[in-house]
């Protein structure tokens, strides 16, 4: 049965987004009232759109919802329009990149 909003009852709809420097995938997804966020990545199975890219990196990656982290996404539930973000793990430390950018900067 349909909510007044159109959407069906009891499911919400969402998005699971990945990106790597040279492509983006954002996958819609209908998921049950009550699903976690964790649970909304594995429904949207990112390692076949993304081959190159071991399985256990989506498994273990840090979550954020519209740009702000997610503290604990094995229990935290997903609301209506949520934008899951799976964040890529850093290949260099922050510091270290500012540090070799001015280096480069000041030859």
């Amino acid at each position: 049965m349909a909510a007044s909003d159109g959407r069906l009852e009891g499911c919400l709809h969402v998005e699971v987004a990945f990106a790597l420097p040279d492509r983006q995938r954002i996958v819609a997804l209908t998921v049950a009232e009550g699903a976690t966020v964790r649970q909304a990545v594995v429904q949207a199975e990112l390692a076949k759109h993304f081959p190159e890219v071991a399985p256990e990196t989506f498994e273990r990656a840090d979550l954020g919802i519209f740009g702000k982290p997610v503290r604990d996404p094995d229990t935290q539930l997903l609301r209506e329009g949520d934008r899951v973000e799976v964040y890529r793990p850093l290949t260099i430390d922050p510091k270290a990149a500012r540090a070799e950018r001015a280096a480069r900067t000041r030859q």
